[in-house]
């Protein structure tokens, strides 16, 4: 027997939306699940290729971290030196 009041709710028919629309419904702690990507539309799966991540990883940290001047900075004046 589990011990009381230290499990969270369980939905069993916790709905699974990609895109706004319902793709499938699944045992969870929440009550909805939102996902990007899922079987149905998984490029492995389907076949085909998607674009998911647009923006690079290195840009994404020089601009989280507040470099994205200096690096340009320091690339414009390495082209000014040649």
């Amino acid at each position: 027997m589990p011990k009381p009041d230290i499990h969270p709710e369980w939905y069993p028919e916790a709905k699974v939306y990609c895109n706004g629309e319902v793709v499938m419904t699944v045992g969870s702690t929440q009550p909805e699940l939102h996902v990007d990507v899922w079987s149905g539309n998984h490029p492995f799966y389907t076949g085909t290729q998607k674009i998911i991540d647009t923006e690079g990883r290195v840009e994404r940290f020089m601009r989280k971290y507040g470099m994205l001047d200096a690096a340009d900075n320091t690339a414009s004046s390495d082209e000014t030196k040649k």
